[in-house]
């Protein structure tokens, strides 16, 4: 699950990091494979650090600083937050997210929050 996460992050944000850098880089005449090579990886790491953030926020961040209205638990997103949810739940606890996630009720949804705070995923964040 979390490759596949990953692999999704990669092509949905981190590109979004990287080319616009490379293209400056290009056009300023920094063509060289090693400081493009770094870069990459530079880049790409922090546009998914960036998205796992963003993961987090939409669900645990005030809705009237970030601006949004999470649906990413109704909608049966694949989240950073499920995906270390899965890797640290108990068979209980997998059956509640499995039970919860992906539906639309809100207090389903809330099943899912309570879940992630029992699970203390903003402890796996701060690392």
């Amino acid at each position: 699950m979390e490759k596949r996460y990953k692999s999704t992050v990669k092509y949905k944000t981190t590109f979004y990091f990287y080319l616009p850098i490379a293209a400056a880089t290009y056009m300023t005449g920094i063509d060289g494979k090693k400081e493009h090579t770094n870069a990459k990886k530079i880049l790409l790491e922090t546009g998914e650090s960036f998205q796992i953030q963003d993961d987090y926020l939409d669900l645990f961040g005030d809705p009237s600083v970030t601006g949004k209205i999470v649906t990413g638990i109704q909608d049966n997103k694949c989240s950073w937050l499920v995906v270390q949810c899965l890797q640290r739940a108990t068979l209980e606890q997998y059956q509640i997210l499995k039970e919860n996630y992906g539906q639309k009720e809100a207090e389903k949804g809330a099943q899912v929050k309570a879940l992630y705070e029992e699970l203390d995923l903003l402890a796996a964040f701060s690392h």
